[in-house]
């Protein structure tokens, strides 16, 4: 699996393209402005991918910034977990909370998934895990075969996800951490929703929030 990472809008958060086989996944919809959507597409075009999934590992609003604009560049809806559903619907009230613009309201999802859900691409198989604490519907897409897990706002590099947003959850978080992302063997890259990616290893080894 190839990784492309892109960090986009006020908030410096990362767009994922990963690909296999000449299939590729998007992960978050972090472009904010035209040249940033422009990006993705020209990168998928270079590529000769073809999409097949537009994936969010949750629903706030600078991994939701470019929801419209790439469901329309690719022709897909986007898959999510139900649980941020009502954080989707409220893109407009927290980019005004933020100060921030949304030039078009994410689009209704097209799926759903959930704990043990599996996601295929290429040659990859992502099986989804539910890392609710950061938000409600907070999910991780984990490639066990390739160790690759994305993270999102969960895990990050010396740090983990802030809880005082709506729908936020420190002891919640902790468990998913410790359960569902913890478990995985120390090499497996984790790739956040903002900042460098880590490994599993590293934070258990180092993250002041887990020691």
């Amino acid at each position: 699996m190839t990784i492309r990472t892109f960090t986009f809008n006020p908030f410096s958060t990362n767009l994922y393209v990963l690909a296999s086989e000449g299939e590729a996944v998007i992960v978050d919809a972090a472009s904010h402005r035209a040249h940033e959507h422009a990006a993705v597409a020209a990168y998928v075009r270079a590529e000769g991918l073809a999409v097949r999934h537009l994936l969010l590992t949750h629903a706030h609003l600078d991994h939701v910034f470019g929801c419209a604009a790439l469901a329309s560049a690719f022709g897909l809806g986007w898959t999510m977990h139900r649980a941020d559903l009502p954080l989707l619907r409220r893109a407009a009230e927290q980019a005004a909370m933020f100060g921030v613009a949304m030039e078009t309201a994410p689009p209704e999802p097209a799926s759903f998934v959930d704990e043990g859900d599996v996601i295929a691409f290429g040659a990859v198989t992502l099986g989804v895990r539910h890392v609710p604490g950061h938000s409600p519907g907070s999910v991780a897409f984990v490639d066990e075969a390739g160790g690759v897990a994305v993270a999102g706002d969960v895990l990050f590099a010396g740090s983990i996800g802030r809880t005082d947003l709506p729908g936020g959850d420190l002891p919640t978080l902790l468990r998913s951490i410790e359960t569902r992302l913890l478990v995985l063997p120390d090499a497996t890259r984790v790739l956040a929703g903002h900042g460098p990616e880590t490994t599993v290893g590293r934070e258990r080894r180092a993250n002041p929030y887990l020691v």
